[in-house]
């Protein structure tokens, strides 16, 4: 999962992101709205987590101009009000979800898993495939019963094959999903990882390298 948080008080949006990081996501952060629409010009995010007041381009502009554009993600909106009228202004701009500061954490990362099980195709609350399952919300992996011990990086590129579906994930398809932008897209570090993700898998291999394709599960 790859989300963007948009925030103009930096501690809190760097505290957002290290939190999100230890649940396997890859994050990106932004400090202002105008480097937000930039972001989300280049990049495909599942979740974007947005404060409403923002220098540059307000969060509501930036709200209105991802619906215009058919944004396939999902918006969680952050205020500092926490008044009814607010919240249905906010949803009506075309957020999918609202949040008033201060937030406990454990409520932000619910919503966040939340809302990206309510992508498009919209998933179930855990994956399951090839004896594998894996629940995002408990950040838990088994197969055939046994429980796995995965890194973070692990979990993410495991989760990002679980949702493709059987079809093939490129390598810049994996760096994209579950590292962030500051990831060195000439190393090797995508491949190191699903080689270590294999192992840990156990016997038979379900992870398949597809030459010059990618990787399938």
């Amino acid at each position: 999962m790859r989300v963007l948080v948009v925030e103009d008080e930096q501690v809190l949006a760097d505290a957002v992101a290290v939190g999100l990081r230890r649940e396997s996501m890859a994050v990106d952060t932004v400090y202002d709205g105008d480097t937000a629409l930039e972001h989300l010009w280049v990049n495909d995010y599942d979740v974007v987590v947005l404060d409403r007041d923002l220098p540059g381009t307000h969060g509501d502009e930036v709200a209105r101009t991802l619906v215009r554009d058919g944004f396939p993600g999902r918006i969680l909106m952050l205020t500092a009000s926490d008044g009814v009228e607010d919240k249905v202004e906010g949803l009506s701009l075309g957020a999918d979800d609202y949040l008033a500061k201060p937030f406990a954490f454990a409520e932000l990362i619910a919503r966040v898993h939340a809302l990206a099980r309510r992508a498009t195709p919209p998933l179930p609350p855990v994956l399951e495939r090839h004896g594998i399952t894996l629940d995002p919300a408990n950040h838990t992996v088994h197969r055939d019963g046994r429980e796995l011990s995965l890194t973070p990086k692990e979990f993410a590129v495991l989760q990002v094959l679980m949702r493709a579906q059987g079809t093939v994930v490129s390598a810049e398809g994996l760096l994209e999903k579950a590292w962030d932008e500051n990831a060195d897209p000439f190393t090797n570090v995508v491949r190191v990882t699903v080689m270590t993700l294999r192992k840990k898998l156990g016997e038979p291999s379900v992870i398949r390298t597809v030459p010059g394709a990618g990787y399938q599960l």
